[in-house]
């Protein structure tokens, strides 16, 4: 109990409780803007943070992750524009709801389980942290193959139309993902001789590219007064949250479930997470046939896995110092300048500091709701304002997103690129969302499959020598064999004979 009163002590002061708020007000705008994404918040508070005591350096960092995962949400329901790559999951459906009038309730549901997610990641960080960092150190390469695959299996139940149209997509994001010198090989793949290309295709600017800039060009296209504006009120997003919880809570569980399992594995990430839980959602639903149309359960399931994830990559960085993804790849930097070395020590020698992160984190996301709150009134106010305003400004943030990622104008000719990519194959049908997918995941199934068939001497059954391997193997190969054995039984299944077919020779 002596640890746990210091770290009460810790963070109940006024320097802490301000900064926590300054760094969840900074976190909330930089989420909102399309392409500054919760890594880039975190990134740009680092140099603040050298002057800072430890306590109000972590929790300003906490607090600022929390925050810039929610707030990728408004845009992309009102604009369709995804703020941080956490919400791309789900974007269009939430945009699908708010041009029903349903944008209220889209993101009240954003808000109430992100903050659900949230809390489970933080009970799960304190009270398992130890176990689930064990399981997560046994994954190999082997077992991140067949993640990644899982990962890319999600493609063929996020699509709302064809299947066909789906892998297309997916099959683009992959050959996107094989471009430049991030290859086990190590050796230049269409880069066509330009240096720039060396380092492969920018994710987050390929991403405001198919989101933001497809919706620019389809608004020039269409003309701003032809297309569908969402001019619908949006009242109180907190009014229908018990229905929403009694309604939605295995979809919930569900979902922190997931976003738990994948958090905490190193490398993965909220990202990941929320197009895993999506996918699932959509694949176990009595109401598949909503998906894609404007349906909140898919948002309730996706929302609350990458703010789970959020609190669960914390559990590989504070228990072995192995980041949980980008995020907590910066923060043991900070940690290790400030002196909290992560590991099994920080709990032994200071169990006053980590108990005071568990609280920054139990903070952050209870000050997510009024504070989401007047961001989604604010929100609003973008509805009002006239598209041929709007877009060139959105486009303008577009620029400056893809630009700051690392500093490159050619990133800006990337997101254009792939903003007259995406404006032509929504035109012709096929979804951008499993694109995003095979961009992500392509570089990760290509380097791990390399790495284990070396390891095994091209031994393939290596993919299935290890337990947890062989049981992600197995379950993603009946995904994938499921829907043919169900095609061959209803074909070989005999027809129905027709009425009166058998009363003809009485």
């Amino acid at each position: 109990m002596g640890a746990i009163e210091q770290a009460v002590g810790l963070v109940f002061q006024w320097d802490v409780l301000v900064t926590i708020f300054f760094a969840a007000v900074f976190g909330m705008f930089v989420g909102a803007i399309p392409g500054l994404t919760a890594t880039m918040a975190i990134a740009l508070l680092v140099p603040v943070t050298f002057f800072m005591e430890p306590i109000p350096a972590v929790g300003a960092m906490v607090t600022c992750a929390a925050m810039a995962i929610f707030a990728g949400d408004i845009p992309g329901a009102l604009l369709r524009i995804p703020g941080t790559p956490a919400s791309a999951a789900y974007t269009d459906e939430a945009y699908a709801m708010t041009l029903k009038g349903e944008a209220e309730t889209a993101l009240g549901a954003n808000l109430l389980f992100s903050a659900v997610g949230g809390l489970v990641g933080t009970a799960v960080l304190i009270f398992a942290a130890p176990h689930l960092a064990e399981v997560a150190l046994k994954f190999s390469s082997t077992e991140y193959f067949w993640m990644a695959m899982l990962g890319l299996t999600c493609a063929a139940f996020i699509s709302s139309g064809s299947p066909v149209k789906g892998l297309v997509s997916l099959l683009i994001g992959l050959s996107v993902a094989t471009i430049g010198l991030n290859n086990p090989a190590g050796l230049p793949r269409f880069t066509f001789g330009h240096t720039e290309m060396m380092g492969g295709i920018d994710f987050i600017a390929a991403m405001i590219g198919l989101f933001a800039v497809s919706e620019i060009l389809r608004n020039a296209a269409g003309g701003a007064r032809n297309l569908p504006v969402p001019q619908v009120p949006i009242g109180n997003p907190l009014r229908g949250w018990g229905r929403m919880l009694r309604t939605y809570w295995r979809q919930q569980i569900r979902g922190n479930a997931v976003g738990v399992g994948v958090g905490a594995l190193p490398g993965a990430g909220a990202d990941l997470a929320a197009w895993i839980a999506y996918a699932v959602s959509r694949r176990f639903s009595k109401n598949r046939e909503k998906y894609g149309k404007g349906h909140v359960e898919g948002i309730v399931e996706a929302t609350s896995a990458n703010n789970a994830a959020v609190g669960a990559a914390w559990v590989p960085a504070l228990v072995f110092g192995i980041p949980g993804d980008t995020i907590t790849a910066i923060v043991i930097g900070v940690l290790f300048v400030k002196g909290l070395n992560p590991g099994p020590t920080l709990f032994i020698f200071n169990p006053q500091n980590i108990y005071a992160i568990f609280l920054i984190f139990i903070l952050a996301n209870l000050i997510m709701i009024p504070l989401g709150y007047l961001a989604i009134r604010a929100g609003r106010q973008l509805l009002r304002i006239p598209r041929r305003i709007i877009m060139p400004v959105i486009l303008a943030f577009c620029m400056v997103g893809a630009f700051a990622t690392n500093n490159a104008v050619f990133n800006i000719g990337i997101m254009l690129a792939f903003g007259i990519l995406g404006f032509f194959m929504e035109d012709n049908g096929i979804p951008v969302a499993p694109c995003i997918l095979g961009i992500v995941l392509g570089g990760m199934v290509e380097q791990h499959f390399i790495t284990t068939m070396i390891r095994s001497d091209g031994e393939l059954l290596a993919f299935f020598g290890r337990p947890i391997a062989a049981g992600l193997g197995v379950v993603t190969l009946l995904i994938w064999v499921t829907p043919l054995i169900m095609w061959l039984r209803r074909s070989s299944s005999p027809a129905p004979a027709p009425q009166g077919a058998g009363s003809e020779g009485a």
